[in-house]
């Protein structure tokens, strides 16, 4: 064996490792912020509190993780959930409407019966999407583009179409306050992460998910309850946007009904596909997710830091979800490969088996 092999074949088998390429893509984006930021990296403490770009990242990037989070859960049973967006606006507008409305808006009290108003509403946003799509067959897309489109007319009309402002120091907290000297926004979603990882993980809750996911048909014969499990994480997926519509609003102090989540939806199902989720469904990481998120974060911030208008986010964002969908079909990697394979790119027949078996596998994990 030379030496040029053995040192190929370690590369080559940490390639496959499903935190690999994200990993990478991630830090290459970070890097590159160097030539344009030469402290970049650099954290500092003033009065208390962490400050840097990567604090920012992680800060600003943490209503895009909740949100990622539940869409993964649901595309890992088959679906798609595009109306994250609209609960993110929803939850945002019925807390600040309460808090403006209250006699005392910096009691926590006050604050406290915001939230629950707010995760009351996601859950029964959730759980209309969890039973159209599990009970009453409706397709995905289709269930959820009809919250896409209503919740956000419901979020203008709880605004009336007006920006609503609150002054709430313990509101404020969620999404623009520190704790810890970390913002709490992060603490938060750490939480919400590392809950979600010992639920789906530590317990059969995963494997149950993937199985409906990966074969539905064979998930219900063996006595999985499947209605009830795709409804859970349909409500799941609206608690997380509600919380993420709580950081948005809180970071800001006001309420937007137009703008608040604006197109989430589509950053969520890019970060949950760059994290190596397929969308056919199947096995899902939620590690991977994170790592996505904090890509497409970490892109925006690239974009603001070179002086690019914010508006090209979204070409590049759409270029790569077209990308990244064409790698994950199993139809165009064999169209590909054939052409690739006649025009003399394949040195040598492959020796192995089904050769397309191991790669679906892997682009599922």
């Amino acid at each position: 064996m030379t030496t040029a092999t053995a040192v190929r074949r370690p590369v080559m088998a940490m390639t496959r490792f499903r935190l690999f390429w994200p990993a990478v893509v991630l830090a290459v984006l970070l890097v590159a912020n160097l030539a344009f930021t030469p402290d970049f990296f650099a954290v500092h403490v003033q009065g208390g509190h962490l400050y840097g770009s990567l604090i920012d990242i992680l800060h600003f990037g943490a209503p895009l993780i909740l949100v990622s989070l539940g869409m993964t859960l649901v595309i890992a049973t088959g679906g798609i959930d595009l109306s994250v967006g609209s609960t993110v606006a929803i939850s945002g507008a019925l807390a600040c409407l309460h808090i403006s409305r209250s006699a005392d808006p910096g009691s926590v009290g006050t604050v406290l019966t915001a939230v629950a108003i707010a995760l009351g509403s996601a859950l029964v946003l959730g759980l209309t999407n969890g039973v159209l799509v599990a009970k009453a067959g409706v397709q995905p897309i289709v269930a959820t583009l009809i919250l896409m489109v209503a919740g956000r007319g419901v979020a203008q009309l709880i605004t009336d179409g007006q920006i609503i402002t609150v002054t709430s120091d313990p509101y404020k907290l969620i999404g623009g306050g520190y704790w810890l000297t970390m913002p709490f926004a992060i603490l938060l979603s750490a939480v919400v992460v590392l809950a979600t990882v010992l639920l789906t993980r530590a317990t059969a809750l995963g494997l149950l998910l993937e199985s409906v996911g990966g074969n539905p048909v064979a998930s219900r014969l063996v006595g999985i309850r499947a209605v009830r499990l795709v409804a859970l994480v349909y409500v799941f997926s609206a608690l997380c946007a509600a919380l993420a519509g709580l950081m948005v609003s809180s970071n800001v102090s006001a309420a937007d009904g137009n703008n608040a989540g604006l197109w989430i939806e589509l950053d969520a199902i890019l970060a949950v596909v760059l994290g190596g989720t397929s969308l056919n469904g199947g096995r899902f990481s939620i590690g991977g997710t994170v790592l996505g998120a904090l890509i497409i974060q970490t892109l925006s911030t690239t974009v603001y830091t070179i002086g690019i208008p914010p508006e090209t986010t979204l070409v590049f964002k759409a270029f790569v979800v077209i990308v990244v969908c064409l790698i994950q079909s199993p139809k165009f990697r064999a169209t590909f490969g054939a052409r690739f394979a006649a025009r003399g790119g394949r040195t040598r027949p492959s020796t192995r088996p089904l050769a397309a078996a191991p790669i679906d596998r892997e682009v599922g994990e």
